[in-house]
């Protein structure tokens, strides 16, 4: 493009808002550069030259466009020769930026394009082309401008914006991370006996024991009919055959008056303290727990009869001294809740588990089976209902009860009724108004008449309040059936006034008494001492360990007890009928006889 010849076009002088804008652009410790030079100025007649750098802004989006340049020239192009007239060249600027000078964007327009005149302090400094040298003034711009890269380039910004904003892109992973395996020794370490380990005291391992059969520890009975002999019994069956016959000897012997006096409380307490405890009177006589006790009415000869956990029965001879005065025989398969010899016939030992009742005659040395389970209904207990003991009322754990009468033929039971019990763990007979039997439940206690039971829809005569736990047991009181004791699971001992069997009874006294006795140990059950109405025994936790004897006021009146002898808890206990006697039995298979 041709330019106009000199003189025709005149540099525009700058607008107070330029000069404005200039000044506001100027570094602190720059000089300001000069307005346009005027004809006749300050170095007239030297060849000057306005140069103004145009750069252009960085705008999002945009593209930027090549620099110009805007050239004013004076007078002719030779040196020293003063130009005829003013000129403006306007060209792009060929040459590319600086190292170090500021990006495109980072400037402020005509802010920074403004260079200072050249004064002749021009010396030394680095051309940027071949057509002209920088200012003072932009030397020292493009300075500040190039520490303050080495600057932020110290910095590392752009280095630290990028890890950041890669390590928040990075994505998660989603798989599920296994657990790492404990280490072996942060494990806890349990201690264990040399007895546990099978080692002797020297360090010497022991040899292992073999293997029990399941056959040999728990032998299965069948149904039916089973004889009479015992465990132990090997080749020569004498002392076995000795016990058996004191056993029907003394059965046939009436015992004298059958009518039950009670004693005053003075004499009663007098006699408590004279039974005492010995280690003649202790022996291990079944082989597991004892779930029940029962002891025959002599007077002469002290026989008592144990049921444990597994189904066996245990007699022992407490008057015979010889190491063999006991025997255990297989009658069930199952624990014997409860036994008694028959009022009417001492030579009949009856017992009942789960699968069966059954019928020790002594004198056929047979353990009759009187009445069998139907339909897996387990039996938990039973009472005589007569004098003769022909019928009896039995209780299933389902919470049922039946009547079972012994002259009729087969194992079924005459009556099923529904008492509407969850569980039936005792019956008990009214001891006078044999037609009242007491059933203790989940938290029930209720009388019921025998003569109106019905399969279903059976309502009881009176029912016994304020238990909030499982029942253990419940007895009539063993003169006049006017009291009833009960043991529950709420640490309780209640005892009722059952003298007129109201529809609704509250508890005439209660006693607190720790009757948690776990799973380990037979549940307890208070019962009355046959020779005094107003009294009770049940088996205690506290220590040292005994038997305690209540009244039905809820006074202790006497603790059973011997520190050389006694030294486990007797949950089951029986008192004998006219004798001082005191059994209890413990988890072990032992029974520790208390006797004057």
């Amino acid at each position: 493009m041709a330019l106009p010849p000199p003189g025709t076009l005149q540099p525009k002088e700058p607008s107070p808002r330029s000069r404005q804008r200039m000044q506001e652009s100027t570094p602190t410790g720059t000089a300001e550069p000069p307005p346009s030079a005027e004809p006749g100025g300050r170095g007239a007649g030297v060849g000057r030259q306005l140069r103004v750098l145009l750069t252009p802004l960085a705008v999002a989006g945009r593209r930027l466009l090549p620099q110009k340049r805007l050239l004013g020239a004076y007078g002719g192009a030779a040196a020293g020769r003063a130009p005829a007239g003013k000129r403006l060249c306007l060209e792009r600027s060929p040459r590319k930026a600086a190292p170090g000078s500021l990006p495109a964007g980072t400037g402020s327009g005509w802010d920074s394009a403004w260079d200072e005149e050249s004064d002749g302090s021009d010396a030394g400094d680095t051309p940027v082309s071949g057509d002209f040298e920088l200012s003072a003034y932009e030397r020292k711009r493009l300075k500040n401008i190039t520490e303050n890269a080495k600057f932020f380039a110290a910095l590392q910004l752009h280095e630290s914006a990028a890890r950041l904003q890669q390590m928040a892109n990075k994505k998660q992973s989603h798989a599920t991370k296994r657990a790492k395996p404990k280490k072996a020794e942060d494990e806890t370490v349990l201690r264990r006996s040399m007895r546990l380990q099978r080692v002797s005291p020297s360090g010497i391992p022991l040899s292992e024991l073999p293997a029990q059969p399941e056959a040999e520890q728990y032998p299965r009975v069948p149904a039916g009919p089973l004889p009479m002999i015992p465990e132990d019994q090997v080749g020569n069956s004498k002392l076995a055959d000795d016990l058996l016959a004191t056993w029907m000897r003394i059965s046939e012997v009436k015992a004298h008056g059958t009518e039950k006096l009670t004693s005053d409380m003075k004499r009663y307490q007098d006699s408590l303290n004279s039974m005492v405890l010995s280690e003649d009177n202790i022996k291990k006589v079944v082989k597991y727990r004892v779930c029940s006790i029962a002891i025959h009415p002599s007077e002469s000869i002290i026989l008592v009869a144990a049921g444990d956990r597994c189904g066996q029965i245990g007699l022992w001879n407490v008057s015979c001294r010889a190491e063999e005065g006991a025997h255990a025989f297989t009658a069930h398969n199952d624990p014997i809740s409860c036994m008694q010899f028959s009022p009417f016939n001492p030579a009949h030992l009856l017992s009942v588990s789960n699968e069966s009742l059954r019928c020790g005659d002594v004198t056929r040395a047979v353990f009759d089976e009187i009445c069998r389970s139907e339909d897996e209904v387990n039996l938990s207990s039973f009472d005589f209902l007569d004098d003769n003991a022909s019928t009896a009322i039995v209780g299933h754990w389902a919470g049922d009860v039946c009547v079972v009468d012994r002259r009729t033929p087969g194992t079924s039971p005459e009556l099923s009724a529904n008492i509407g019990f969850k569980r039936t763990r005792t019956v008990h007979v009214h001891p006078v108004n044999k037609q009242y039997f007491l059933a203790a439940g989940s938290t029930d206690v209720c009388v019921y008449d025998v003569r109106r039971l019905a399969a279903e829809r059976n309502k009881p005569v009176s029912s016994l309040r304020g238990h909030t736990k499982s029942v253990a047991s419940a007895y009539f009181s063993p003169v006049t059936g006017s009291r009833v004791v009960t043991v529950c699971a709420d640490n309780k001992l209640r005892v009722y006034d059952t003298t007129s069997l109201s529809p609704t009874v509250t508890a005439l006294s209660t006693v607190s008494h720790n009757n948690h006795t776990g799973r380990w140990l037979t549940r307890f059950r208070a019962v009355w001492d046959p020779k005094q109405e107003h009294c009770f025994v049940v088996g205690s936790m506290a220590r040292p360990r005994q038997i305690e004897v209540f009244q039905d006021t809820g006074k202790l009146l006497h603790s059973f007890s011997n520190l050389d002898c006694l030294g486990s808890i007797c949950s089951i206990n029986v008192c004998h009928p006219s004798r001082n006697i005191l059994v209890g039995g413990n988890s072990s298979g032992r029974l520790h006889v208390f006797k004057e």
